[in-house]
């Protein structure tokens, strides 16, 4: 389309639309600040401990995410029709019951022949409550468990419903639990990250798992290391050492100008709070690290001595987990994954999870024992969770497909009911059948635990109030299952 504006009037309508543009620039900025500020959030001390409105059950959170979808029928979820139906097909009543529901396609890929678990099973603790044998370690601490035997996610694939567990949407681009809670709350201790991820190769989906989204950049995620310097070029070298704090402050300075000159800029005062955080850390951060100074009991019991070396792996970073809740940190997400498969068993399900419960079993029994024995369980909510669970229906050559519409996971600790269990799947272990619980439930239910009314942490975003818990209401703390 040709322009008839004269080539000078062009140049001054140009000009005072760039204007326009950097006012609203500006004032998208501004607002974002005064956001932040809105919930008592120092842009310069955004780790600052805040006091929640609600009377805290829990102060810190440690969330073992299982990558892949383990299958619920092979762990915690014993099923004795299963067993007996066997190389049947999937009793009728229950197909049609399913195949009316939103998770109809939950048979897709699927065999219509069940498969029973290749694991024996056994009732544990006063409760009573059915563990496999791929978990003798945890099922010593089963009385300590709350079981929710009816999770349900929105997608059968796996990054979206792993990307619905980490930040309540199927959609990327949205902030993670962690970010959400340290921008809540802040953290006890101002030497260390308010949020922590341990991994080796992270969740399917990537960053966006783990991310701050829309929330201000300084809530997004440290990666700690559990061998060697947990964080890298965390130290100057030497030569600079002498002069490192005087270098900083000068930097800060400079930063601080400039801040001055644009308010409302939300990256710098991010970037000189991670300046400052980064400086503390030195000491703090190799000192987390430094499991070794635990007794060699202690790291015998987290596995820290066995021959697999996966299975140490683990252990380091479920003793790392306790060692930062125990220095006051938030958040720890730690991933079990180390390689591109996780438990996602589409054939040869025994081959799949038979090591990958051996590389996490006894770690995260030794972290349940090592926090109740130091005090530290009462205050800590550790999360036992993945993205979905798996069919009773076999898949391929004796393995497992993708299940969104019914699967388990537990808590301990952190108020809520030890030794309990919440809803149940149907009769072959296929979908939600008692109290189905979605993911925004359980968000809601972990902020509660903290203290933090789920419907008034939020985040303007384009004219609308974001929460982790979903902009439609309707989420709600799970009840039953609080101590």
């Amino acid at each position: 389309m040709q322009c008839l504006l004269p080539i000078g009037s062009r140049r001054r309508f140009l000009q005072r639309m760039g204007a326009g543009f950097g006012s609203v620039a500006y004032t998208a900025l501004a607002q974002r600040a005064a956001r932040a500020a809105a919930v008592g959030v120092d842009p310069l001390r955004p780790f600052a401990p805040r006091r929640p409105p609600l009377a805290p059950r829990a102060k810190s959170v440690i969330f073992l995410f299982m990558v892949g979808g383990p299958s619920q029928v092979d762990t915690f979820d014993y099923k004795p029709l299963l067993q007996k139906l066997s190389g049947q097909r999937v009793p009728e009543s229950i197909r049609k019951a399913v195949e009316a529901t939103r998770h109809a396609n939950v048979f897709h890929g699927c065999k219509d022949e069940l498969m029973g678990s290749p694991y024996a099973w056994k009732q544990h603790g006063q409760s009573g409550m059915w563990v496999s044998e791929l978990y003798p370690s945890v099922a010593r601490h089963i009385d300590e468990l709350c079981f929710i035997h009816s999770m349900q996610a929105d997608s059968n694939n796996h990054a979206p419903a792993s990307y619905q567990m980490h930040t309540g949407d199927i959609r990327p681009g949205k902030a993670s639990l962690g970010s959400w809670v340290t921008y809540g709350l802040g953290t006890e201790n101002q030497d260390l990250p308010g949020y922590v991820m341990l991994f080796d190769a992270g969740p399917l989906g990537g960053a966006a798992n783990y991310s701050n989204g829309f929330l201000p950049a300084a809530f997004q995620p440290t990666r700690l290391r559990d061998r060697g310097t947990p964080v890298l070029d965390l130290l100057p070298p030497e030569s600079l050492a002498a002069n490192q704090r005087a270098t900083i402050d000068f930097v800060r300075d400079l930063n601080l100008a400039h801040r001055d000159q644009r308010p409302g800029y939300t990256e710098l005062d991010a970037r000189i709070a991670s300046y400052e955080l980064a400086y503390r850390m030195q000491s703090a951060a190799l000192e987390v690290g430094e499991v070794e100074q635990e007794s060699a009991g202690l790291k015998r019991g987290y596995g820290l001595e066995q021959g697999d070396p996966r299975t140490r792996s683990f252990g380091r970073k479920c003793l790392m987990a306790r060692r930062l809740v125990e220095r006051g940190v938030r958040f720890v997400q730690v991933y079990d994954m180390p390689d591109k498969d996780g438990w996602d068993a589409h054939a040869k399900l025994a081959d799949n999870h038979g090591p990958r419960a051996r590389w996490t079993d006894q770690p995260i029994a030794a972290l349940l024992g090592d926090l109740q024995q130091r005090g530290l369980l009462e205050s800590t909510l550790v999360v036992w969770a993945s993205e979905f669970g798996r069919t009773p229906m076999m898949q391929g050559e004796l393995g497992r497909q993708h299940n969104a519409a019914g699967f388990t996971v537990w808590l301990a600790g952190g108020g809520v009911r030890p030794g309990f269990r919440l809803g149940a799947t149907d009769e072959i272990g296929l979908t939600a059948a008692d109290r189905p619980v979605p993911f925004r439930d359980l968000h809601a239910t972990l902020l509660h635990l903290l203290g933090i009314d789920h419907e008034a942490l939020s985040f303007e975003v384009n004219a609308r109030q974001e929460r982790l818990t979903g902009v439609a209401g309707g989420a709600r703390p799970i009840q039953e299952i609080l101590a």
